[in-house]
Order: structure tokens, then C-alpha cells, then sequence
């Protein structure tokens, strides 16, 4: 079926009843043309909505449209509603005020971009002779209250049973409190084709635990730290009112909601007396725990069983990577990224899903986007959220916010950030994510539609580098978060801002220069590798002495010279790798980077021979490292290495998160050293295998469906200590395999096994001792 032109406008309620009206059309089937072939509604909204026809929901979405750069991009969703058709019919639509009405951000802040939800929809019908009847929003709708009373993201929503009528979206309905609709201003030239998956439910989870806390309330713990809301099925008197608090942990064996600020992650249930299903599709919330109050009777761990389900929400994503070792602190490690990533990719990939926040912060998907290539197919997912960040650029002069989609613009106090302008690592995720995307998928289509955005950001940020050609000036997040900041002053790290911005800068320019010759663009691949080659210069100039120490002479920074490749002579990088390594012995193999130098420490000690003091750094159990929040029991990556303490109390800052993915960018590392599995060929085309074990972990597996077919890699130590491999390539793709102590081999398709040699087996038995270390 073509697609007809828009005739539909967006309608908005004439009253908001309470910010989730109802509204309604009625229609019939014309008669003599046929049986109908296709049935299509096109619809999206200022707010989120769901469609249903003759009371069936056209689709399993949830919060539709989602979340977009709404000035510009309003996405709207196709459902194929054929089946749902009869002789007489009503086209019904609940709407909310999601992201577009709804609080937003840590000021308090909403209604940024709208006062007033709207729906435009548009159902195209064709029949067997070719006739097309159309059904679009326009004032003849009706609309009418709800049963929701409240509802909002951030806050949570309010459900009064006694209102439902399931017969409000079917033919024959006559409200009597319905009133009618206006049409508002709106261009369609916003509507954008969706890219993105949707938002679906996922799975349902039952509590692990029913509990009373000590002041008495009813706590239920779902095991697993999760983003979505909680279903209840429950009878009891009508009028009774259930309460329900989300929380991600427990503080004084209480409800933690002192972490969510000014959210108040609380859904309301008010009972009709009958046996009522309540799920809260207006709203999210990030936990774990919960605690019920009102519920009628006694709740137990086994009558919660079917009454009480966690609904994980996320957007639909195909996983495509796995990864398991001996160590089961590290498989959990890894467990805890995947469901890290699960949570915070609901439409926007978001730094946390809890808290009064939920922002799709350019600095956590720039660092982790090749682990996240890696888990999920995340290719439209991100290139949605790409098409957004070049809107919000391209209104700011090439500025590349903080957020995208950007209501900082809106809703920023100068006490938090000064003016805006290009930040280190934060901007560049204009350039590292579609890079990203290009090597794990091999797809151009990415880097020709973001090179327009690549290139503004390079070339906004050399208009800002000094006279010495470093990027050392204006406000910058440097290694934020750094363990070793005073808490009340994340941003105060050892490294030195201008040294991490000018190494970015650098990855940035080659990338960008790389990615102008894949598109065709000879003149701007040369002016950007002349770009970097300038910045190279300065970096090795003013930043790097004699004896090759990097100003500031901190992890972070030997971390970032080694990876993004901007050190000059051999010799450098193997000084850096060394102190890198003194510095990390120095520390007890506790990690000593924040969000800029954590996801590529590990690979810059590995790159330079220093593998053992990875696997030191890795299996590290004591704060601050990766294993001591799984040993605190932790199911998803935190935002700070103490955001519990070791006594078992919360972090006391304000800003604490149980589940930001950003610090668990070291998945990467596992699944290209540990597991020993990367692309030498964007899409994985071609591929290198080279496992490299160390220190305390005796396994290691990883596989990858990769767009050729499934990759993967086994290794594990026999009993005599010889490294045992094994491989899998699919048809059409080569494989370069380089395993210690044996010489490099490359292989076409099939299973491969190789046996290396012994001679690394002390090294192997135990993980390096901090405490002799140190």
C-alpha cells in the first residue's frame, strides 16, 4: 500500500482531564468496494499515547513516540490494524504527558516543550478495487476523562478503578462528562519515519522476597535491579487506596528514595471492589525493591507470586553478544552491564532511570557504545538518537549539548554550568557513536548521514584550541567522577582537563578523517588528518617530557595517550605503558579513573605488555573497582565506585545512581582481550582472535552475531596448563588468530581449535596481590 499524504491534524482535548484524556472517533466501513487489502493508522502525539480499535490496542508498544528533539522530529509509529476492522468501529487513543509535559530534569523544570497534549492519527483503508477510505484526527472527535488522575515519569502514576469503562474506545459509547477537541498549530513537516525499535515490556519478574522493614512496612525485593513499572491483581473493598514506592536499594533496611531527589516514583491504585488488574503504562521507574502499603489482607513472598509482577520496559533490541568466565564476580560483572544498558536504552539511552534526571547524557553513550554494538543491535536505535543530536547542533551552531535531546537549553541554572560550548568526550559523542556503529556493523549509511555533524563538532572544536594548538581552555567535565574528588566536587579529578580534552580532540580529528575518505570527501579527510597531526604535535610538545611523563601524571592520562594512539615515537607509548603500570601497582590495583580514563585503562595495560596488571585491575575487589559492587550485591553498574559504602550505608551526596552503564564500558575489553574477539575489518568482515589469559581466571568464552553470522571464541587451561582454543567463523569471513607462544595463522569459516603452550602457567595461577604490590 502507498502511503497517502498527511490529511490529519494534531487534536487536542478542549479540557486536560487531568492530563490523560480519552479520546474517540466512530466510523464505518464504506460499502461496494471490496474486501479490504490494507489497513494502515499512522500516529504519534505531544505526549505519549496508546490506540486502540473496537477496545483491542493496536500494537504492544509503550510510551509512544517517545522521546525526541521534538522542535524538530516528532516520530510517529505504523500499524498494520487490519485484522482489528469490522462493519461499524471506533478508533480510541489514551493519551499522557511522557517527556513532552512531564518533568524533566534535576531544576524542577516542565512543560518545555508544549502546554497542551495532542494526537494526530491517520488510518488508511484500502479496499480490493483500489479505493482508499480515510479516517484522520480532526475536532469531530470527542473527548472524555480517564481513570488515571495523575501521572507523570518521574512521579508516577494514579489509577481510580472505579472509573474504568472498557467500553469507552468500542462502537455505541455515549459519555455523558465527554466534551470536544481543538486543532493545534503543527507542522507536519516534523513527523519523522521511526528508526528507532520500539518501546515494548519485555519480561516479568516475581518478587524474590516479601519482607517488613523496621518502622513496619511491606517491602517486596524483585532480586534484579530493573526499569519499568509493577503490575498488581488484587481484590479487596472498593475505595481502598494501594501505595507503591520504588526504590533501587534499601537504606536503614528502609526504602532509599533520599537517591531519586525530587521524583517520587509512586504509582496510587484506588479499588473498585472487583478483581482489578492495574498497570501503570503512563510512567517508569528504576528498582528493585518496593514498598506496598493498602494492599488488603497479608502480602507473603507467596501470594505476591501472580498479585505483584516487575514489568522490565526497555526499547526492543535483538541481543547479539555473550561473554562467560571461570570468575563468577566477573560473569556477574557483565550480567550487570547487560542489564545496565536494558535500563538505560528506553527510547534514549539515558545516564539513569531512577532519579529526577533520566538524560540522554552524550558523554556515557560516547565511551560506551562499542560495548553496547557489541551486546544488542543497537544500530537504528542509535542512529535515532544521531538524527537528534544533529537537530539540536545544528540550532546551536554546531554546538553538540550535553543532552540530546537537549532541555538543558531550556531548564540549565548557571550555578550547575556556565554557558554551553563544546565539551571533551561529552560533544564527541558526535563522532565516536557513528564510528562505533560503522566497525560494529559495517554499514556507510551511518557515517555519510552523521559526517555533516561529524565534521561541524571537529571543526567547531579547532576553532577552540589556544594558540599552542591544545584544546586547553573553557569549561570542561575532564574525569569526571575520578574516586579520588573530594564527593561534593566530582569534576576535580588528578588529570589534567586540557591534557584529556586535547587527547579526545585528537581521536576525534583522525576519526573524522577517516570517516571523510569512506564517504567520499578527499578534500576534508586531508584537512582533518592535517587537524590532527597538528594536535599530536602539541600534545607531545607541551604535555610530554623527556623521560616520557604526561603532564599530570595520572592514570587517566597514560590511559588516553595509549588508546586514541597520540603519543609519537615507540618509545613514548612504551614509558607510558610502564608508568601506567607503576601507577596502577602503586595503587593497590584499586581503580583510580572516572568516567574519560576508566573504559580504556585496562586496553592501554594489555596493549602495552602489561597484562597481568589488567587482570589486576579487573578482579580487583576492594573499593574502589569493578567487583566491589558486585560483591556488595550489586545487579547493575553504579554511578560511583561508593555509591554504597562498605558498612553497607548509601552514598550521602546528592547525586548517586545504582545503575548508570558509563563505568561498565569495560565489557569491552573483556569481550576483545579476555575473550579474545575484534573486528579487523568493519561488521566483523574479517576478524582477530587472540585470547589473552591472566591472572586468575582459568575460561573465557565469547560470541557475537555478527551481521555475517555467529563468531566465537572458547579458551580455557588444561590440567597440564597449555591453552586450549577453540573457534567458529562463519562463511565469508577470515580470521587472523594470534595466541601466545604459537605464530599467527589466518583462517576462512569453520570450527578451529589450536593448543598453545605452557610456558605463561605461573602467571595464570592467581591474580597479582595489591597488597605486595603496593
Amino acid at each position: 500500500m502507498s502511503q497517502t499524504p498527511w490529511t490529519a491534524t494534531m487534536i487536542a482535548s478542549d479540557d486536560d482531564f487531568a492530563g490523560a484524556p480519552l479520546l474517540r472517533k466512530d466510523f464505518s466501513l464504506p460499502k461496494g468496494h471490496g474486501d479490504i487489502v490494507s489497513a494502515k493508522l499512522r500516529a504519534t502525539a505531544l505526549g505519549i499515547f496508546e490506540a486502540f480499535i473496537n477496545g483491542q490496542p493496536v500494537t504492544d508498544e509503550v510510551l509512544s513516540p517517545g522521546w525526541s528533539s521534538y522542535e524538530w522530529r516528532l516520530r510517529y509509529g505504523s500499524y498494520d490494524v487490519t485484522p482489528l476492522l469490522q462493519a461499524e468501529n471506533t478508533l480510541g487513543v489514551s493519551l499522557g504527558n511522557g517527556w513532552y509535559r512531564g518533568f524533566l530534569g534535576f531544576n524542577g523544570g516542565s512543560r518545555f516543550y508544549g502546554e497542551e497534549l495532542g494526537f494526530l492519527g491517520q488510518l488508511d483503508i484500502e479496499f480490493a478495487d483500489g479505493f482508499v477510505h480515510t479516517v484522520a484526527s480532526d475536532s469531530s472527535w470527542r473527548a472524555g476523562p480517564s481513570a488515571t488522575l495523575a501521572n507523570d515519569l518521574y512521579n508516577g502514576q494514579t489509577i481510580d478503578a472505579r472509573l474504568i469503562d472498557d467500553d469507552w474506545a468500542r462502537p455505541g459509547f455515549a459519555g455523558s462528562s465527554w466534551t470536544g477537541t481543538h486543532v493545534l498549530d503543527f507542522d507536519v513537516n516534523r513527523l519523522a519515519d521511526p528508526v528507532s525499535p520500539p518501546v515494548t515490556r519485555q519480561e516479568e519478574l516475581t518478587p524474590v522476597n516479601v519482607f517488613s522493614s523496621p518502622t513496619g512496612k511491606t517491602l517486596l525485593d524483585f532480586g534484579q535491579n530493573l526499569v519499568g513499572w509493577i503490575k498488581l491483581t488484587v481484590q479487596g473493598p472498593a475505595g481502598t487506596t494501594i501505595t507503591v514506592r520504588h526504590a533501587e536499594v534499601l537504606e536503614d533496611s528502609e526504602l532509599g528514595t533520599r537517591l531519586l531527589r525530587t521524583a517520587e516514583a509512586t504509582d496510587r491504585f484506588i479499588l473498585s471492589g472487583g478483581r482489578d488488574v492495574f498497570e501503570p503504562t503512563k510512567t517508569f521507574h528504576g528498582f528493585r525493591y518496593a514498598e506496598i502499603d493498602g494492599w488488603p489482607g497479608e502480602l507473603t513472598t507467596d501470594s505476591a507470586a501472580g498479585a505483584v509482577d516487575a514489568v522490565v520496559v526497555h526499547t526492543k533490541l535483538q541481543r547479539t553478544g555473550h561473554f562467560e568466565s571461570s570468575n563468577e564476580l566477573v560473569n556477574q560483572l557483565h550480567r550487570n552491564v547487560v542489564w545496565g544498558l536494558r535500563g538505560n536504552f528506553l527510547d534514549v539511552p539515558t545516564d539513569c532511570p531512577q532519579r529526577n534526571e533520566r538524560l540522554g547524557w552524550t558523554g556515557d553513550i560516547a565511551v560506551f557504545a562499542p560495548t553496547a554494538a557489541f551486546l544488542f543491535d543497537v544500530k537504528d536505535f542509535l542512529q535515532d538518537w544521531l538524527l537528534d543530536l544533529a537537530a539540536e547542533q545544528k540550532a546551536q551552531n554546531g554546538l553538540v549539548p550535553f543532552t540530546v535531546p537537549d532541555i538543558l537549553k531550556y531548564d540549565v541554572h548557571p550555578e550547575h554550568f556556565p554557558a554551553p560550548e563544546s565539551t571533551a568526550l561529552w560533544s564527541e559523542a558526535a563522532v565516536w557513536v557513528p564510528w562505533a556503529l560503522w566497525e560494529a556493523y559495517g554499514d556507510p549509511s551511518v557515517l555519510k548521514l552523521q559526517f555533516d555533524s561529524m565534521a561541524a563538532h571537529t571543526r567547531r572544536v579547532e576553532g577552540l584550541l589556544s594558540e599552542s594548538g591544545l584544546w586547553d581552555t573553557g569549561f570542561q567535565f575532564g574525569d569526571w567522577l575520578d574516586p579520588d574528588a573530594p564527593p561534593e566536587n566530582p569534576i576535580a579529578a588528578k588529570a589534567d582537563k586540557g591534557v584529556v580534552a586535547t587527547a579526545c580532540m585528537y581521536h576525534t580529528a583522525i576519526l573524522t578523517a577517516k570517516a571523510a575518505a569512506i564517504v567520499g570527501r578527499p578534500a576534508d579527510a586531508e584537512h582533518f588528518q592535517a587537524l590532527a597531526d597538528r594536535v599530536k604535535q602539541a600534545f607531545n610538545t607541551h604535555y610530554v617530557d623527556g623521560d616520557g611523563i604526561i603532564h599530570s601524571d595520572s592514570t587517566t592520562v597514560y590511559a588516553l595517550a595509549i588508546s586514541f594512539d597520540v603519543l609519537d615515537s615507540p618509545e613514548k607509548v612504551a614509558a607510558a605503558g610502564t608508568r601506567l603500570s607503576q601507577l596502577v601497582r602503586a595503587n593497590g590495583y584499586r581503580v583510580s579513573t572516572g568516567f574519560a580514563g576508566t573504559p580504556y585503562i585496562t586496553g592501554a595495560l594489555s596493549d602495552t605488555g602489561h597484562i597481568e596488571d589488567a587482570y589486576g585491575l579487573l578482579l580487583e575487589e576492594e573499593c574502589p573497582s569493578w567487583l566491589y559492587p558486585v560483591k556488595m550485591g550489586a545487579t547493575t553498574v553504579w554511578e560511583r565506585w561508593d555509591s554504597m559504602l562498605p558498612d553497607g550505608t548509601i552514598n550521602p551526596g546528592e547525586m548517586t545512581s545504582f545503575n548508570h552503564y558509563a563505568l561498565g564500558a569495560v565489557a569491552d575489553w573483556l569481550h576483545k582481550v579476555v575473550g579474545g574477539l575484534s573486528p579487523l575489518e568493519p561488521g566483523y568482515a574479517k576478524v582477530r582472535i587472540a585470547p589473552r589469559p591472566g591472572p586468575g581466571l582459568t575460561s573465557a568464552s565469547v560470541s557475537l552475531q555478527s551481521p555475517h553470522g555467529v563468531v566465537a571464541v572458547e579458551w580455557h587451561l588444561d590440567e597440564d596448563g597449555n591453552l586450549q582454543v577453540q573457534a567458529t567463523v562463519p562463511d565469508g569471513v577470515t580470521a587472523d588468530v594470534d595466541l601466545p607462544g604459537l605464530d599467527s595463522v589466518t583462517v576462512g569459516s569453520g570450527t578451529h581449535a589450536f593448543t598453545g603452550p605452557a610456558a605463561e602457567a605461573e602467571l595464570l595461577e592467581a591474580a597479582p596481590s595489591s597488597r605486595t604490590e603496593a
